[in-house]
């Protein structure tokens, strides 16, 4: 697992592209990303990851999991946590932040992926036509996951348009602020079957 600054999870290859693409992506790469954008830490914030087997913690996601998905009993055995903390932008000539979370959690069978946004100012950096003094305009920021193919992918409502600086008030789990999606059986709770092609939301 890589975590890069800009927003994304990638599994074997970093990833340097900073300004976002819709899923599916055409070179096939698999993605986990809770805000692909320009992020740049360097102007402001931290990013914090970790791999843990507390079992406080995990109890606590075991609890969500199956709330959100009552079929299917979880108790997880692993997770990484990855958080972006009031993290900068590209260009940025403002005290704009974005907060933001990625929790990969397994029981060894099952696997899921939880998003968590916390604070949502910027949406673009500058190298991506954003406005540096706003962070919005531009290629807006993707958010979603891809798992390499033409068919299991989810592109988050609102991803990579103005509307993405609303995902603190956007759910699947009707926790505003929170989408869960199991991912070794493409599962994506609280959204209508028919949204759920390769044309979902682009």
């Amino acid at each position: 697992l890589q975590v890069n600054n800009n927003g994304v999870i990638s599994f074997d290859e970093p990833v340097k592209q900073y300004t976002p693409d819709p899923f599916p992506l055409v070179d096939g790469r698999p993605f986990v990303t809770p805000f692909w954008a320009d992020v740049d830490n360097v102007l402001g914030g931290d990013i914090f990851y970790r791999q843990t087997t507390d079992p406080a913690l995990l109890e606590d996601i075991s609890q969500h999991i199956t709330q959100y998905f009552p079929k299917s009993p979880f108790t997880a055995t692993w997770a990484l946590v990855a958080t972006w903390d009031h993290v900068a932008y590209y260009g940025s000539t403002s005290d704009k932040g974005n907060t933001f979370q990625a929790v990969l959690t397994t029981d060894s069978k099952m696997f899921y992926i939880i998003f968590n946004y916390g604070d949502i100012q910027w949406t673009t950096g500058a190298a991506s036509d954003g406005d540096a003094e706003t962070g919005l305009g531009g290629t807006p920021a993707h958010a979603g996951f891809n798992s390499g193919d033409d068919t299991n992918f989810y592109n988050i409502p609102g991803s990579q348009t103005d509307a993405i600086i609303n995902i603190t008030t956007t759910s699947n789990v009707k926790v505003p602020g929170r989408w869960v999606f199991r991912v070794d059986d493409f599962q994506v709770t609280g959204v209508d079957p028919l949204q759920l092609n390769n044309n979902c939301w682009l």
